[in-house]
């Protein structure tokens, strides 16, 4: 492989999509719908007195949401869009390799989303001025959405390069993307409500003449709760859950004050079994009282599952992409019937 003849094929790539005005068009157009929900997340923070990474952390989140929407059309045909245009055969017999191919496209669909998170920059530096926002912070979610980028930029070109049509590559491209962002909350919360246990709940009776609570006896009532906790590591590879989980949180009385925490409180929660817990009036009085830990001891308790999320998605997009590379290896043993070669 020559770093060179990589570079050459990226820039090649790089520049087909260049000449398109439609690349254009699209990039102004994630501008805008980044411009509209900067000024709506300013509005929803407004009336905060202290400053807080809300703001923030919507951009950001909104960023990335709009990169698995886009990416997958800009590399679900980077191997067999030029094997469908019988330019990919020409190229082959250069003295270019497959890893030179290979990487040259994947470094391509990588640039390529990292455009788009180029155009998004000025506005993730806009909403700083929100607040609340730690060098960490920043950093931490600026390498994740470049992390996202380039697991899903791997997963298009490895199904480009083992799927021989470029419409049916592009459409299993969305759905792989689908399955990591939709697929895991369906399995996750299908799952935990289909596995089951016994919860007891334990409180006082209530004398209906007095309105009073009878305080020398107990009433205990058994109902079914969900497990989530067991089925909770299905969370790990969702790219928002990655983002949220790897990125440092600032809490405000033990209550999170950013997206990113909301999610993290809400995936790290699902970790702990259900717990009996029983409320004492004749103890505690009508005084309203924390039950249980607050949501900043609930993830100080629990386990980070990010790096072990983005692991999942790497092995996906790493296993997609070297099975691309065998496929694309010249000469052939066996090509798909109806490919084109030349």
């Amino acid at each position: 492989m020559s770093v060179a003849r990589i570079v050459t094929i990226a820039r090649l790539e790089l520049t087909q999509r260049l000449r398109s005005v439609g690349w254009y068009v699209l990039l102004g157009i994630f501008a805008l719908l980044l411009l509209g929900i900067t000024g709506l997340s300013f509005a929803v923070f407004s009336f905060q007195q202290a400053p807080s990474a809300g703001v923030y952390s919507i951009v950001v989140n909104f960023v990335l949401l709009l990169v698995v929407l886009v990416s997958p059309t800009l590399s679900g045909n980077a191997i067999n869009g030029d094997r469908d245009a019988a330019t990919l055969a020409p190229v082959q017999v250069t003295l270019a390799t497959t890893g030179d191919i290979m990487l040259g496209k994947l470094l391509a669909a990588v640039a390529t989303g990292a455009a788009f998170l180029l155009v998004a920059l000025p506005f993730l530096a806009f909403s700083l001025l929100g607040g609340g926002v730690s060098p960490g912070m920043f950093a931490v979610s600026i390498l994740v959405l470049l992390a996202e980028i380039i697991v899903i930029a791997t997963i298009g070109v490895g199904l480009s390069g083992l799927i021989a049509r470029p419409l049916f590559s592009i459409a299993t491209t969305y759905l792989a993307v689908a399955a990591l962002v939709v697929g895991t909350l369906i399995v996750f919360a299908l799952a935990g409500s289909a596995i089951r246990t016994e919860a007891v709940s334990q409180q006082r009776p209530w004398n209906d003449q007095t309105g009073e609570p009878y305080c020398d006896r107990w009433e205990a009532y058994a109902y079914e709760t969900p497990r989530f906790d067991l089925v909770w590591g299905v969370l790990a590879a969702n790219p928002f859950v990655v983002l949220a989980d790897a990125t440092p949180v600032e809490f405000r009385e033990g209550y999170p004050q950013d997206l990113f925490g909301q999610i993290k409180v809400g995936v790290r929660s699902a970790q702990h079994a259900p717990a009996s817990e029983h409320w004492d009036p004749c103890d505690r009085g009508f005084e309203m009282q924390q039950l249980g830990p607050t949501p900043e001891e609930l993830v100080a308790r629990s386990v980070p599952s990010w790096f072990v999320g983005l692991g999942v998605q790497v092995l996906i997009a790493g296993g997609l992409f070297a099975g691309a590379w065998a496929r694309t290896r010249t000469p052939a043993r066996r090509l798909p019937p109806g490919t084109r070669i030349a």
